[in-house]
């Protein structure tokens, strides 16, 4: 049973009604006083709680009521019910323990939407074990996911539990984890496999473009508009759009993108006619988003709208045990990429691996596995290969002590090394840094490194 807290009569009539066409049982009371005799009565599955029930609309009527349900009925999930100039205040609920909050009016699709996502979440937890990696291989697609340390696991069964709700998902990890292929498994387990996944680096986005970018633009609607643009979220529409990054994006532009997660609605530039959206939102970041709310530089609304689930991903070194079925990983793809069905990873390279602190996570380990297998005259792969001192290395320095150049310095040192390494090969290099060619040859003249180096 779903029980509606709203002193509009009006209201609970057009949520009693959408809710019994949509098979839920409900209740509906126009006060505190009555809520709370509602609960005591029969805990309901869901509360949908108005924010305010005085002239005065502050919303402490509506967050001193919350706080007396919670303590009532702790385990029933609350989402609130607020304007979308009373976001703050739904901030507010959000710490004080509710689920989700929709502002008023809201859209039927999406409310229903995401009261099933919070049902769902909210569901009674299984008691049988928890499943290893070869249970979990048989329930969900996760293919590209190599594995079975605790803290993967754990992770991997959040992928299971969450994929199929359209709950909005944060990923946590440092950079080179795999938060992508986590927000790939999401996507491939939903009900929404069949439709786009889009990714989107926000990282790499201007304030000036987002618009542009994100919602798309008709033609002539600024100076350099030539030609109709589909925007990332048209495009991932009936979908799941990955927003990663999104600890880079500029205050500006999370206003526009809170907006359009809120309402589900967005506009074209030049086109002034609002659009629906239907998508699951997934987003990443290196970052930790909550140091950036109280540092002022991420909206703390739009953080509690983005990480209803949080997933965060174990850096390679806190599963060092991983290492060695990682690096047989790829180098299994390498055999195809370059013909070469004999190479191996020996037992003792795997353990000099295991070893290593690989700041650069996994896409570290797969560039050194890369590089290595580029260097070396032979099929089975030893420590010697992994290490800056062999043959084919001569032309690399000693690392220098740590804060002693900056990320810029140390990005044209590593590629001036590549460089050198790879004789000159610069395809061998791009895949060896994991960068596409255009964005090599960019760096290269940024930094006035010669081509023929």
């Amino acid at each position: 049973m779903v029980l509606v807290v709203d002193d509009d009569l009006a209201v609970r009539v057009s949520l009693q009604l959408l809710l019994k066409q949509a098979g839920y049982a409900t209740a509906a009371v126009p006060g505190p006083a009555e809520a709370l005799a509602a609960v005591r009565a029969a805990v309901p599955q869901l509360i949908l709680l108005d924010m305010n029930f005085t002239a005065a609309t502050t919303g402490a009527d509506g967050l001193a009521l919350l706080a007396e349900l919670k303590t009532l009925a702790p385990q029933v999930p609350v989402v609130l019910l607020t304007g979308w100039g009373s976001i703050a205040l739904a901030v507010a609920g959000m710490k004080a323990g509710a689920a989700e909050f929709v502002t008023k009016p809201w859209q039927n699709e999406a409310l229903l939407q995401t009261i099933g996502t919070v049902l769902a979440l909210h569901a009674p937890a299984e008691a049988a074990p928890p499943p290893g990696r070869r249970a979990l291989d048989k329930q969900f697609a996760l293919g590209n996911i190599v594995g079975d340390d605790p803290r993967l696991l754990a992770v991997l069964r959040q992928v299971g539990q969450v994929a199929a709700t359209d709950a909005s998902v944060l990923i946590e990890g440092e950079s080179g984890t795999g938060k992508e292929l986590i927000a790939e498994a999401l996507h491939q387990n939903s009900h929404r496999r069949g439709a786009p996944f889009v990714k989107v680096n926000l990282g790499g986005i201007s304030s000036s473009l987002f618009e542009s970018e994100l919602f798309g633009h008709r033609r002539g609607a600024f100076t350099d508009a030539r030609a109709d643009r589909v925007g990332r979220f048209e495009l991932a529409n009936g979908g799941t759009i990955f927003l990663d990054e999104i600890g880079e994006l500029e205050l500006a532009s999370q206003v526009k993108l809170l907006r359009v997660l809120q309402d589900r609605t967005y506009e074209v530039l030049g086109d002034s006619r609002p659009r629906r959206l239907d998508l699951r939102v997934v987003a990443a970041t290196n970052k930790n988003l909550a140091e950036l709310v109280a540092q002022g530089r991420f909206r703390e609304d739009l953080f509690y709208r983005l990480n209803l689930i949080t997933l965060h991903l174990p850096a390679l070194r806190e599963r060092p045990q991983d290492i060695p079925a990682l690096a047989q990983y790829f180098i299994r793809q390498l055999q195809a990429t370059y013909r070469r069905p004999g190479l191996r990873l020996g037992a003792a390279a795997a353990h000099y691996l295991q070893g290593q602190p690989l700041p650069g996570n996994i896409r570290e380990l797969k560039n050194l596995v890369e590089r290595a297998a580029l260097t070396s005259l032979n099929d089975e792969l030893t420590p010697a290969d992994f290490q800056p001192g062999n043959s084919l290395f001569h032309a690399a320095t000693p690392s220098p002590p740590p804060g002693s150049l900056t990320l810029e310095a140390l990005e044209e040192q590593a590629i001036r090394q590549s460089v050198a390494q790879h004789r000159g090969n610069l395809s061998q290099v791009a895949r060896a840094l994991g960068l596409s060619r255009g964005a090599l040859y960019r760096r290269l003249d940024k930094f006035g490194i010669p081509y023929s180096e």
